[in-house]
């Protein structure tokens, strides 16, 4: 299936980017882990190698390659055991990034785009209000029109990169009295009188910054106003394809990098004279998560080649996420198992895998609500077309 997808220069680029992380990452990580803040070097060193423009037009520092660049760079954190710092990474690089190049204005994506590229800002994408959860029509931050600027009042909640970064892409309502037809996007820079952030205390996913972000009275300058007014919600959910695609990747990669460290323990692992590798119940769990991984797999290199071909696979997408999440979860916990008590030790890297893939069926929308999504397409014929 590799070589479906994956040619000799992808195959070069992933042993160059596992080589990166294991020399200027992965040395840092226990120390990310404590402190919940991924210091200001690594970003440079990133953005220096081009792993944040991957996708994204060379005319602003990028290297306009395809999806399965985006594939390779998303599976390999991963396979370093920091779900926190793979987050901090994707959520600056494919959830900021991608509304500045896809709905920014040419002077936005010279002033934001470029330098979050280079590793220089670091952005973060604010839309789940306390109140509203997956519930997006539902914000409550508005933005009033007020002369060259907009008054920006509310909280956001939740947000990766929301206390460290440098600039904020901020969803809002613009017309309230409209609902998810009145919401607007804006890009508002850090240092704007009136904004505050409080970090939030996480069970996994501990070393990224997660916070809970107040505005009052935030000027912002028309001008920071990406796209056309009131077309907020349908940017959004045209991005929401590849959020959750990149959350299937991510649990797949999670999996797989889970059972190879547990299938070498177990056959290290010697109890009643022989490996525990050898115990057929064991063996037949192994087998059960092996295929269950491999078809979650092979199911998110498929959407991944369609979306990278141009196709709207939000049906797909969605999907990805419900399924590879869910089996990311199961994965972790039989994996642990197999460990027995040392599985429950701080020291054995598997409880910190348990708890950073408890957030797969949450973030990007719960499992519930994609459920719903995916009824409506499948069972009452809805369809769904991207914005722009």
């Amino acid at each position: 299936m590799s070589s479906m997808y994956f040619t000799e220069e992808h195959d070069f680029f992933r042993k160059s980017f596992q080589d990166f992380l294991q020399k200027e990452v992965v040395p840092h990580i226990e120390k990310w882990e404590e402190t919940g803040h991924i210091e200001r070097f690594i970003w440079e060193k990133m953005g220096e190698m081009g792993y944040f423009g991957l996708n994204y037009p060379e005319k602003y520092g990028g290297l306009d390659l395809d999806l399965f660049y985006t594939v390779i760079f998303l599976e390999e954190l991963q396979k370093i055991n920091s779900g926190g710092f793979a987050a901090a990474m994707w959520a600056h690089a494919y959830l900021a990034m991608t509304h500045l190049d896809k709905e920014g204005n040419e002077a936005q994506k010279e002033k934001y785009l470029a330098p979050s590229i280079s590793g220089e800002k670091i952005g973060c994408l604010c839309i789940t209000e306390p109140f509203g959860g997956s519930d997006v029509s539902g914000m409550r931050s508005t933005a009033v029109k007020k002369g060259d600027t907009y008054i920006l009042n509310g909280s956001k909640t939740f947000i990766t990169n929301g206390v460290y970064s440098d600039y904020l892409i901020v969803a809002a309502k613009t017309a309230p009295e409209l609902g998810n037809k009145g919401i607007s996007i804006f890009v508002v820079d850090r240092e704007a009188s009136g904004i505050s952030a409080t970090k939030l205390d996480k069970l996994g996913w501990r070393a990224s910054d997660t916070g809970e972000i107040a505005f009052d009275n935030v000027e912002v300058p028309a001008e920071n106003l990406m796209g056309e007014e009131n077309m907020g919600f349908p940017y959004i959910m045209q991005h929401f394809a590849l959020e959750r695609l990149i959350m299937g990747i991510n649990s797949h990669a999670r999996s797989e990098w889970a059972l190879d460290y547990t299938i070498q323990y177990m056959k290290d692992r010697v109890a009643f004279g022989k490996s525990i590798s050898k115990f057929q119940a064991l063996r037949h769990k192994v087998a059960q998560m092996a295929s269950e991984i491999e078809v979650c797999k092979t199911f998110n290199y498929v959407t991944a080649k369609r979306l990278n071909d141009g196709e709207y696979v939000v049906k797909e997408a969605t999907m990805s996420k419900l399924i590879s999440t869910k089996v990311a979860d199961e994965v972790a916990y039989d994996c642990l198992q197999m460990l027995g008590g040392y599985g429950y030790m701080e020291e054995y890297p598997l409880a910190r895998n348990l708890r950073d893939s408890r957030l797969g069926p949450i973030g990007g929308g719960t499992s519930e609500i994609l459920r719903e999504i995916i009824a409506k397409m499948v069972m009452d014929g809805k369809t769904y077309k991207p914005a722009t």
